[in-house]
């Protein structure tokens, strides 16, 4: 007779558990990769065509002060899971490809708790479609750190058709399922991607489901679908290839709205959009291509066109559509933003540094919830590595450089001060006129970084 109370007692609640997960929202995080500021039509571009990222921008909340966690792929991805700056979350740069490292000592530390194992933890399905580049070793893949399912290549980049990871060698095949490599050679990466993704949507599971889609897209190799090529012939190169990828883009995303829309699961999901960071300017990707509007600098920059990325956040059940918020935010605010969203605890909350920004979103009355942010790429000790720290309109950057060659920098310029309510465009550095201005950002910054110097980090 216990045993039989025993079975009934947990029946229930594994029904209750499962009712309540059906309650919450589903969540569809869009990461892309190298895409600029302008570089959406509801941003402001006018010779690409990107209709479905409109559209849920048009359905949406669209952020017009969105910073990226960094200006470089790895840091980035990992503040937007973590929560943190990327020196907090132990990551100071890019994630060495395997030859150069292979031990697998780079990568997100393990410790850290990511946006995929507070979901898990909380009664979601985890699954990650595209690229990681957050480590090779097996506890730092995404299988590792919070996915039940992952599919896509673990490294920075790969030719989306052979799957292989061209660099100056060894070139390596790089396309997994979970952690086994697999083969689909002549098979556009794009349309696996929604394949996959679709998929994991689509599972029979009464769970919820957080899918995190970091399109590889429109970083080098440029691999548009030749319609969008024809489309844009009578564009310069390298606008030409760069547009035609941004559509291709524009294109999945559509299938995959398309099919949330038409299965009725839209209404539940929850869609985040933004770039990793600036647009490339590096040889590989035609030296440009994209576009960051009136901003200078562009990946690998702290200027607002490295950082600077379009974001937006939709779920028309519960949040207002097609406003536009202009208070500064950043994609650490992602991970306590969306608990908030689907009510479920962070353990860790007060160890991260994004803000809840549900309350701004609901209320454009509001203030940004950030008094100060910092961006830093490179290791702490060495003098000449890139940051920058901004408090209200002020921002300090360490050792400046513009990869577009727009704005030029000498020895004066070490600290750069400028003021964006005046001047976006960073044009002047401000330093010599502000003295206090710039001991205030300079002594912050400062205090920040000072603890990974002695060791207490």
């Amino acid at each position: 007779m216990m045993q039989v109370i025993f079975t009934f007692f947990v029946l229930i609640v594994t029904l209750s558990n499962n009712l309540h997960a059906q309650d919450k929202p589903n969540v569809l995080v869009i990461l892309t990769d190298d895409q600029g500021y302008k570089d959406l039509g509801s941003y402001g571009a006018t010779d690409i065509q990107t209709p479905n990222l409109d559209l849920i921008a048009e359905k949406g909340v669209k952020f017009t002060q969105f910073y990226a966690g960094a200006p470089v792929c790895s840091p980035s991805r990992a503040s937007l899971l973590t929560g943190k700056y990327n020196f907090n979350a132990g990551l100071f740069g890019n994630v060495a490809p395997p030859h150069r490292d292979p031990e697998g000592r780079s990568g997100l530390p393990t410790s850290e708790i990511t946006m995929a194992e507070v979901f898990k933890k909380n009664g979601y399905r985890t699954g990650l479609i595209g690229k990681w580049h957050l480590g090779h070793t097996p506890e730092k893949l995404p299988n590792g750190q919070g996915f039940d399912y992952f599919f896509g290549h673990q490294r920075g980049c790969i030719d989306n058709f052979s799957h292989f990871f061209y660099w100056n060698g060894p070139n390596l095949h790089d396309l997994y399922q979970n952690e086994k490599e697999i083969y689909r050679p002549g098979q556009f990466f794009g349309d696996l991607m929604v394949s996959e993704l679709l998929g994991f949507i689509k599972q029979k599971d009464p769970k919820p489901f957080f899918a995190f889609w970091t399109i590889n897209m429109p970083h080098y190799p440029y691999q548009g679908d030749p319609k969008w090529l024809e489309e844009y012939s009578g564009l310069e190169s390298p606008r030409k290839e760069y547009a035609a990828f941004v559509s291709t883009i524009d294109g999945l995303v559509g299938e995959v709205y398309a099919y949330l829309a038409a299965s009725g699961k839209l209404e539940n999901t929850i869609i985040v959009f933004q770039s990793d960071h600036g647009h490339s300017v590096e040889e590989r990707a035609f030296f440009g291509g994209g576009d960051s509007g009136v901003f200078n600098g562009a990946k690998f920059s702290m200027l607002e066109g490295g950082i600077r990325v379009p974001a937006i956040i939709s779920y028309p059940a519960k949040l207002p559509q097609n406003v536009i918020r202009e208070q500064w935010a950043n994609s650490v605010d992602w991970l306590p933003t969306l608990a908030e969203m689907v009510q479920i605890p962070l353990e860790n909350e007060e160890q991260i540094d994004g803000k809840n920004l549900l309350p701004l979103i609901l209320n454009q009355e509001l203030s940004s919830p950030h008094e100060i942010m910092y961006w830093a790429t490179g290791f702490p000790d060495n003098e000449n590595h890139s940051w920058a720290v901004r408090k209200g309109p002020w921002k300090l950057l360490g050792n400046p450089h513009d990869p577009t060659g727009k704005l030029s920098f000498d020895e004066s310029d070490k600290l750069y001060l400028v003021n964006l309510d005046f001047d976006v465009t960073e044009a002047n550095n401000l330093s010599e006129k502000n003295p206090a201005k710039l001991e205030e950002l300079q002594q912050l910054y400062r205090n920040w970084v000072n603890p990974f110097l002695s060791g207490n980090r």
